[in-house]
């Protein structure tokens, strides 16, 4: 199920100031390069879905119906609604 930009934006910033305060002095010293690579990915979900959002935002109020839009997302007309309605209308 996907996540809300807004949780993923949470997660990522967590993460990041998690790693952020990370204290050598206090803790074992290891490479966390893979952990912040899903860092950054968490945050690069978040901005996708937030360009995703904006651009289905565009296309309704450009008269594009929810049937067309779900074919260039791939789900059903129902699905695409129930995903982006709340966020077409802001």
């Amino acid at each position: 199920m996907p996540r809300t930009r807004e949780k993923l934006e949470q997660a990522a910033a967590g993460v990041e100031e998690w790693l952020d305060n990370l204290d050598p002095a206090t803790i074992r010293l290891e490479d966390i390069t893979d952990l912040r690579a899903v860092a950054e990915a968490v945050n690069k979900i978040a901005v996708a879905q937030g360009a995703l959002e904006e651009a289905v935002k565009a296309a309704r109020a450009n008269g594009r119906s929810w049937g067309r839009l779900s074919m260039v997302l791939g789900t059903s007309r129902q699905a695409a609604r129930e995903r982006f309605d709340e966020a077409a209308r802001r």
